[in-house]
């Protein structure tokens, strides 16, 4: 039977993976890490934060029998500010990272970035 891929994730071995947000081991990201410089860090932080209030927020509409209408906004409210917060990271990215890679002669680092706008316009 084929274990799902977050099943996966938890039962590597923290010596070969990066800890990934939620706390799971993620392929791939071996040796890849983002020094962010302090502003940078606080900034993503705070925009992180206010949604994870407004996703506690959805949970409590829930749980207080809300009107669907009334949740569904909310919903598309931490949908936006998760797209803005991804467009905020993907341009810090390409800022920093791609740029670096190109100039290093990782040309390989622009099939990586086209993969991940693919993933982030599903």
């Amino acid at each position: 039977m084929q274990m799902a891929k977050a099943d996966k994730q938890k039962n590597m071995p923290k010596e070969n993976h990066e800890e990934s947000v939620s706390g799971a081991y993620c392929e791939g990201c071996a040796h890849r890490k983002k020094q962010r410089d302090e502003k940078e860090l606080r900034y993503l932080k705070n925009r992180l934060s206010r949604i994870e209030g407004q996703v506690r927020g959805i949970k409590g509409m829930v749980e207080r029998d809300a009107y669907c209408t009334d949740i569904l906004i909310q919903v598309a409210a931490v949908n936006a500010a998760l797209n803005s917060f991804n467009r905020v990271l993907l341009a810090n990215h390409i800022k920093t990272c791609v740029t670096d890679d190109i100039r290093e002669g990782k040309e390989e680092t622009v099939d990586e970035l086209i993969k991940t706008i693919k993933k982030l316009m599903r």
